[in-house]
């Protein structure tokens, strides 16, 4: 059986009802905000654990450069470090091929007995083009949907109605903290030559000035 992760690969083989959290991203670079809505988004809905699983070649990104896997991994690695209830998986980064979500969670469903229950957590902008996913039904069976909601963007009810109707989709929303801060900003920060410190941990700061990465301007905008 393939390894998920270090900290939580035999989470829920105690016969104990879990409730595992994926925050899944391209996190180039991974940020506070990231942190924030893992760690707030694991207090609002009870989950053990949150694992971090960086994209290998995101499906809808291929029109921009992308620091490397190795990289984003690495830099995932050092900024959960602290949480012991975090990890961050190599599942996607490993896997050839195009990165769908899909996949990843039929991956982890095998994976973990019946007792864990799966939340994917992602932005609620994210949310809105689900229905557009590769096989977004099947997604509805495999997780619950954690809708972040963040700084200048919310959901109306209405849009949250025809998200559910278009997908059948267990959808929770999750208001956090208001970060306005983006992957993208932090590149294009770097390449203007302003400091990034305290928009990520301190280890990623180091990392990103020590490998040189981010010295021209981010092409797109991301979160």
């Amino acid at each position: 059986m393939a390894r998920i992760c270090d900290r939580f690969d035999d989470l829920g083989f105690d016969g104990l009802p879990r409730r595992l959290g994926i925050m899944g991203g391209t996190f180039d670079p991974v940020h506070i905000g990231h942190l924030a809505c893992a760690e707030q988004a694991r207090e609002a809905y009870g989950l053990d654990a949150v694992v971090f699983v960086p994209a290998g070649v995101p499906v809808f990104k291929k029109d921009r450069p992308i620091t490397p896997a190795a990289e984003r991994l690495a830099m995932c690695r050092l900024s959960v470090a602290s949480n012991p209830a975090f990890d961050v998986s190599a599942l996607e980064i490993e896997r050839a091929g195009d990165t769908y979500t899909v996949d990843t969670l039929r991956e982890l469903r095998a994976h973990y007995p019946g007792n864990v229950e799966l939340f994917f957590i992602t932005g609620a902008d994210a949310v809105v083009h689900i229905v557009k996913w590769r096989e977004s039904a099947a997604i509805a069976d495999l997780a619950r949907l954690i809708a972040v909601t963040r700084p200048g963007y919310a959901l109306t009810d209405e849009r949250k109605r025809e998200i559910e109707e278009l997908g059948a989709f267990d959808v929770s929303y999750l208001e956090v903290t208001a970060l306005a801060i983006s992957s993208s900003d932090l590149r294009n920060r770097v390449a203007e030559g302003r400091s990034i410190r305290y928009l990520t941990m301190q280890s990623v700061y180091d990392y990103v000035r020590e490998r040189g990465l981010y010295r021209v301007p981010a092409p797109g905008g991301e979160a």
